[in-house]
């Protein structure tokens, strides 16, 4: 695939989720991704404001996550979360799913859990984490169809908080299990043009990495 950087930029959520991230960090972000143009930049709820008008003249979308990192959260506690940052400005929503419930098979919980935040977000855009490094591939398809009957627009490899990213075969698999509407976002570890590639080539549609200048650069 013969793809140009600015291009690839489009595929970009330009991510800083490190726990210690400070106002200029956030303003660097910004101005990062109005300068290369990249989708989106994914920031902690905390500083869903400052990114709204640090992007208002500009067609960056604001991205947040919601049950971060582990989803562990109960399912009212990211309905608020999500509400919440909806309120603030967040254009799209990246939860993770409820990885215990999913390993344990409850799957009408998680289900339920996904849909209920896909009503809250509306025309918003909601990318489902569903950690790939702590599922088998079994997991990882019904993940993904648990997502489609839900009605997320994406099914999202990783956190970035595991032990593992996003992986060529895991975009490939996830892919294969959602349905043609839908996308896949690739995130953690990617941070090489070639990466980058890859992963779209295998079936990404969005890309989450902190790396996004360096990519496209």
């Amino acid at each position: 695939m013969d793809k140009d950087k600015k291009q690839l930029a489009k595929y970009i959520d330009h991510t800083n989720l490190k726990p210690n991230a400070q106002k200029q960090d956030i303003e660097t972000l910004c101005k990062e991704a109005k300068q290369y143009g990249f989708a989106s930049v994914c920031v902690h709820p905390y500083y869903i404001p400052l990114t709204k008008q640090l992007l208002a003249d500009s067609e960056v979308k604001v991205c947040t996550v919601i049950g971060f990192p582990l989803g562990a959260n109960s399912s009212e506690t990211k309905l608020t979360e999500t509400k919440l940052a909806i309120q603030e400005g967040a254009q799209e929503i990246d939860m993770v799913i409820n990885i215990s419930a999913l390993t344990e098979g409850l799957y009408e919980y998680v289900r339920n859990e996904i849909e209920q935040i896909k009503n809250m977000c509306g025309d918003k855009i909601l990318k489902v984490i569903i950690e790939t490094s702590y599922l088998t591939d079994e997991q990882k398809a019904k993940a993904c169809q648990l997502c489609t009957k839900a009605g997320a627009n994406y099914v999202k490899t990783s956190t970035g908080f595991s032990d593992k990213g996003a992986t060529v075969e895991d975009v490939k698999l996830m892919k294969k299990n959602i349905k043609s509407h839908m996308k896949v976002k690739a995130s953690a570890g990617i941070r090489t043009y070639e990466d980058a590639v890859k992963m779209i080539e295998a079936g990404a549609s969005r890309i989450g990495t902190s790396a996004g200048v360096k990519i496209v650069s």
